[in-house]
């Protein structure tokens, strides 16, 4: 009887033995799954922009070249542009996974306060030394926080040029003079004249709620706040940082844009219109010599007209408007930014990811293959987001030297009166999230003429003081001063 017991009891060990160690490999290639497993790792990136209806198939060729090139493949996921600031916070506030995320000035310096980028001023060095050197270090030093660097930043046009853009054929119907419709009094009379010309369903300026009218604060700087209502005019010597919707030159131009809103040369939709249509007889961006070939092709346009209307401009923020980033949690830091590398070094690569599949989307036009025809208008994930144009084929379209002009652009960009402090916002979080949930509330309408700014924005001030701009303001001057002191 107890030797029966006893084999028994031999048999049970056995058996917990095996399924014990069935569960400890079962736990062993989970780990490996995000660990040192032998497997390709597989990096989520985020990214802004229009996804294209054959993303699958262009990822698909891009993993097919990345992973015989550095060992990865990637994951790559689209925000649109009116989603993407939502997005981004979420990924941040939640913890959700991913490895690289863009992000920009608006975002940055408040999701290095929160911890959720890694740190990658040594790693750079050691395992993404190529990409080190392929950018300036002015443009290095504009993406520290706190003199370390959280972020790759995109080297492109690093300085911010403001164009206004006119669809061609209205300038030959209107006999506009584009050289010299440089500010809103001329643009008044050129949008009048469109608007009695073409009639009520006819828009002169179609805008959306994520951008507004774009560049239409481009003269204060945002100390990298992310906060629009806070600034110092970029050429104020004395540094006097502002309440920049009370400035007289800013009311200006939100009383002008108040009154194309009523009277019909804005669309009606403005405030609640989240993507841009396509075909648009004018709008402001910022751009760089030839960008209006892109332009062109994205708008569905034969020919766009540009002219320059404020910068070049160097500020932290401009060389902090687009960044990619590796996350604090992610379990490749080292294939990220080896990723990262690839993509500001490899022109084949940053090709297929700027004009998507060879053959679908995009041909060139050259055998040297540095030129590119595109042959749809359906990739449009943001461009300026995902790294150097300095590496990038050119459309057949653009000057042969358009790159050259870019970075020719640069080295003749003003630098802001406050071109190398960031601000330490540790401090400031609760008002700045305050102050931008109480922007939120009223800058799609205000900021493309819905709202009459003569009545609005003594309210918004009074609610953004109630919020902490005042404090912010206050704190952050101080800074300022301790630092040009």
């Amino acid at each position: 009887m107890r030797m029966s017991k006893w084999k028994a009891l031999l048999c049970l060990a056995a058996m917990l033995a095996v399924i014990t160690g069935l569960f400890s490999g079962c736990q062993n290639a989970e780990e490996g799954e995000s660990g040192d497993s032998g497997k390709t790792p597989v990096l989520t990136w985020w990214l802004i922009g229009s996804q294209p209806e054959n993303l699958a198939d262009g990822v698909e060729k891009i993993n097919a070249y990345i992973e015989e090139k550095i060992g990865v493949r990637v994951n790559i996921k689209m925000a649109s542009y009116s989603d993407w600031p939502d997005k981004i916070n979420q990924l941040v506030n939640t913890g959700e996974k991913f490895d690289i995320m863009f992000t920009n000035e608006t975002k940055y310096s408040r999701q290095v306060n929160q911890n959720a980028f890694a740190d990658l001023t040594d790693l750079l060095a050691s395992e993404a030394p190529a990409l080190y050197k392929s950018i300036p270090q002015e443009v290095w030093e504009g993406a520290k926080i706190n003199g370390r660097i959280y972020a790759v930043p995109t080297y492109k046009d690093s300085s911010l040029t403001q164009y206004w853009v006119f669809d061609d054929a209205y300038v030959q119907k209107y006999q506009i003079n584009v050289a010299a419709t440089k500010d809103f009094e001329a643009l008044d009379k050129v949008f009048t004249a469109m608007k009695q010309g073409e009639g009520k369903s006819f828009y002169p300026l179609n805008l959306t709620q994520g951008d507004g009218f774009s560049g239409l604060l481009s003269d204060y700087d945002g100390l990298t706040l992310g906060l629009q209502p806070i600034g110092v005019r970029y050429d104020d010597a004395n540094r006097r940082v502002v309440s920049v919707l009370e400035q007289e030159e800013v009311m200006d131009r939100l009383k002008m844009l108040h009154k194309w809103y009523g009277a019909g040369i804005i669309n009606p939709d403005a405030p609640t219109q989240k993507d841009a249509v396509k075909g648009r007889a004018f709008f402001s961006a910022q751009g760089y010599p030839g960008a209006e070939v892109g332009w062109q092709v994205n708008e569905g346009v034969e020919k766009y007209d540009t002219v320059q209307v404020f910068g070049p401009l160097y500020t932290n923020g401009t060389i902090q408007g687009s960044l990619n980033a590796v996350s604090s949690n992610s379990s490749y830091k080292k294939e990220a930014l080896k990723l990262l590398q690839l993509v500001n070094t490899d022109r084949k690569l940053r090709d297929m990811l700027a004009f998507g599949v060879e053959g679908t989307d995009f041909e060139y036009a050259n055998s040297e293959r540095t030129v590119v025809k595109r042959l749809t208008d359906t990739w449009q994930i943001g461009n300026y987001a995902i790294g150097s144009y300095f590496n990038l084929s050119t459309l057949s379209d653009a000057p042969a030297d358009q790159w050259d002009q870019v970075k020719a652009l640069n080295a003749r960009a003003e630098s802001s009166a406050c071109l190398g402090f960031t601000p330490d916002i540790g401090d400031l979080s609760t008002e700045l999230a305050n102050c931008q949930q109480t922007w939120d509330k009223y800058r799609y309408e205000l900021l493309t003429g819905a709202s009459d700014p003569v009545k609005m924005v003594p309210q918004i001030v009074k609610e953004l003081n109630q919020s902490g701009m005042d404090k912010i303001i206050t704190a952050v001057q101080a800074q300022i001063d301790a630092y040009y002191q």
